[in-house]
């Protein structure tokens, strides 16, 4: 029997309309335009308004826009895996919210948190699912609403979160493309310094626990940034180890886009050329689990069949990983 792969067949993105700024959080914070893009590289990210709006909102634009892009019928996908750290509710999950409000009406789904590694571990999950014969069509998406969680008095969070959504088509093939490996990792020391402290069952959220922001994001920069920079470096380069490859047999690396200067402090332990690392964090920010599909979105006319990928991610937790793709098209 040939041994199947979990190609990625389509993908697609979709972000909100409204921008909030640098010049915008001038006004609301005590920062500016210039200290935002020096540390960060960020201009600006976009935001979800409209009452009642939530996660599976944007979900229903990039999966729907996949879909159609795909030519697939709705009744063809039979899982949804939804990476997110901001679902619509904490129960039901989204991904069965996104299948019904979709109409997919053959598929089931659950979420997956992995904060901003989430949608890595999700293509690692549905990669198995293909694998295994089980299923053919599955869809990845990850998506958060960041500015539900965010504190727009705390500068060393509201500068970096946006909102947004990507998702992909996950399917069979027998080629020699698809995912080809991924190295996952996690340590839970992270929750010290990137976590939201009450929402869960520890620390159900009260009166108390909103009038003190305890449900919003905290973070404590330093540790975040060494972290993220050695786990990154360190995990692609245990799996171009892994798979017998170098620097230059990979056609681009996918990073998470949690910030330019971990970005290019990755790549620079890497030797990895720049010019081969996409990045949109000026324009979207930090949209945790949509950073990867939101690039892989904007460089996909820039794909070749067969180009060697590298998604890699660091998350609260912490969690972090890398995925190794073949571009199936």
């Amino acid at each position: 029997m040939p041994n199947i792969n979990a190609a990625i067949t389509a993908v697609h993105a979709w972000v909100p309309e409204d921008i909030l700024s640098n010049k915008d959080l001038e006004k609301m914070v005590d920062t500016n335009d210039e200290w935002i893009r020096t540390r960060t590289g960020i201009e600006e990210r976009r935001i979800l308004k409209g009452e009642g709006l939530a996660t599976s909102d944007m979900a229903v634009e990039a999966v729907g826009q996949l879909l159609e892009k795909k030519g697939i019928a709705k009744e063809e996908i039979e899982l949804v895996i939804f990476a997110t750290v901001t679902p619509d509710t904490t129960m039901p999950d989204t991904a069965n919210t996104l299948c019904t409000k979709l109409g997919l009406t053959n598929a089931y789904g659950f979420d997956l948190n992995a904060a901003c590694s989430g949608f890595i571990y999700a293509i690692t999950v549905g990669n198995q699912f293909i694998k295994s014969g089980t299923h053919k069509k599955v869809i990845v998406v990850g998506g958060d609403k960041m500015s539900s969680i965010i504190d727009y008095e705390d500068r060393a969070t509201c500068i970096i979160f946006g909102d947004g959504c990507g998702a992909v088509l996950l399917e069979p093939t027998i080629e020699s493309v698809g995912v080809q490996d991924s190295i996952l990792k996690g340590d839970g020391v992270g929750r010290e310094f990137l976590y939201i402290t009450s929402g869960g069952s520890k620390v159900p959220n009260t009166v108390e626990t909103i009038k003190n922001k305890d449900n919003f994001v905290r973070q404590n920069g330093a540790p975040v940034f060494k972290a993220a920079v050695k786990g990154m470096s360190n995990v692609v380069s245990e799996l171009l180890e892994k798979n017998n490859l170098g620097i230059d047999d990979i056609s681009w690396l996918i990073p998470h886009q949690a910030n330019k200067r971990i970005i290019t402090s990755v790549a620079n332990s890497l030797k990895f050329p720049m010019e081969k690392v996409t990045m949109n964090i000026h324009k979207y920010g930090n949209t945790t689990a949509a950073t990867i599909p939101l690039c892989m979105w904007e460089w996909e006319d820039q794909f070749k069949k067969g180009d060697y990928i590298i998604l890699t991610a660091f998350g609260g937790g912490f969690t972090w990983g890398a995925v190794l793709i073949k571009w199936a098209y």
